[in-house]
């Protein structure tokens, strides 16, 4: 999925939940890559629990690398939700035209530290 999206909030609020409930049950993660001019950063969650309380929070950015960190739902949620939702920015002069995405992808095809 390409952000911002036109998609309603509470439209985005139930995509958030099904992937939650995703990577709770399979083996597959949820990754937002966040696009900014001469910058790039990578946001990963996978599930750190049986039940769907924790996950694996990874975070890659291009200046400082990887940093991972365990994070309850309701953190995963917001966040999810909040990146998904916002506006889109207005672009500097000569800013790459890649949009930021959202994808759910199996566990294996994750790029990791």
């Amino acid at each position: 999925m390409t952000v911002p999206t036109d998609r309603d909030h509470a439209s985005v609020v139930a995509l958030v939940e099904c992937a939650l409930v995703e990577l709770t049950h399979e083996a597959v993660g949820a990754v937002f890559v966040s696009r900014q001019v001469g910058r790039s950063t990578r946001t990963q969650y996978v599930a750190g629990d049986d039940v769907g309380e924790q996950f694996q929070k990874r975070h890659f950015d291009d200046r400082l690398g990887w940093h991972e960190t365990t994070v309850p739902r309701r953190t995963v949620r917001d966040e999810l939700i909040t990146q998904l939702t916002r506006p889109a920015e207005q672009a500097d002069e000569g800013a790459a035209n890649e949009s930021d995405t959202f994808v759910v992808k199996p566990v294996r095809e994750l790029q990791t530290p």
